[in-house]
């Protein structure tokens, strides 16, 4: 009998539907780019179907290889302990399903590219000003993971290396500090003449509509300085590619290097990702 292979993409779930709504339209985009691959969605928390729900699918006897893929960016709780407990549980009671489990989006120069995208679209709406005096801020969820919180903190140098901007400060919408009024107030205290604020976030939610509230609060508060909210990541093609890159990753095995990044290989990975 011929084993299935299904490709299970997690994503987070959100309390607002269009949130939830974005994700299944993007599985719904990756199954129109693979049509001959089986492509799932489940959620993690606040929408249906959670995960379980999605596992119990795969109990009739027929064979198959379940490729469970979490849609975060960061490894964080639901990442490292929650969807893992989950897959071994559905090991012990699908003897007859094979299940790999993949690594979250992590940190990638094509995520760098479609923060700039977001930057660039952003400075269009805006007055004008230079470079050295324009801070870029990224805006996390928050994590109670101090590595997944470091990520966002390492995202940032990356982009400042990258680009001539005067500043490139982090903060987050929650859980943990710097929250985002005080980016917001460290990149006047810096000197910023403008501040565009990106949320580095997959899809939108609750969140973005708090941080759009919070940064037009913030600008009431200090004219001087022009505020700007871009666009969260989501709802860019270039994803639907490093989501496939990271499937095909985890068919292929694990990676052990962080080298994404590694400035000795990041010209051959955007030539490998044009062509």
């Amino acid at each position: 009998m011929m084993t299935q292979e299904i490709l299970l993409l997690i994503g987070h779930g959100s309390r607002d539907a269009e949130g939830n709504e974005e994700f299944l339209e993007m599985v719904r985009q990756l199954k129109e780019k693979n049509p001959h691959q089986r492509i799932d969605a489940a959620f993690v928390e606040l929408a249906e179907p959670g995960i379980r729900t999605a596992l119990d699918r795969y109990a009739d006897p027929s064979p198959k290889t379940v490729w469970v893929m979490p849609v975060l960016f960061f490894a964080a709780g639901h990442s490292k302990v929650e969807i893992p407990e989950i897959v071994n549980e559905a090991r012990r009671r699908l003897p007859h399903v094979t299940f790999h489990y993949g690594a979250p989006l992590g940190i990638h120069p094509i995520l760098l590219d479609i923060v700039h995208e977001r930057v660039v679209a952003a400075e269009k709406t805006a007055s004008p000003c230079s470079m050295e005096e324009t801070a870029i801020l990224l805006i996390g969820r928050g994590s109670s993971d101090p590595d997944a919180n470091g990520d966002l903190h390492k995202i940032a140098r990356l982009y400042w290396e990258r680009y001539s901007y005067g500043w490139v400060e982090s903060c987050f919408i929650g859980v943990t500090h710097p929250d985002l009024p005080t980016g917001l107030k460290r990149c006047i205290r810096l000197g910023a003449k403008r501040v565009i604020a990106i949320p580095y976030f997959i899809f939108t939610g609750v969140l973005i509509k708090r941080i759009h509230r919070i940064i037009s609060e913030e600008q009431a508060s200090h004219p001087e300085v022009e505020m700007i909210a871009g666009d969260y990541l989501g709802r860019h093609p270039a994803l639907l590619t490093l989501i496939e890159e990271r499937f095909e990753a985890i068919r292929r095995g694990p990676v052990l290097m962080n080298c994404d990044l590694c400035k000795y290989r990041v010209h051959d990975l955007v030539t490998q990702t044009d062509s």
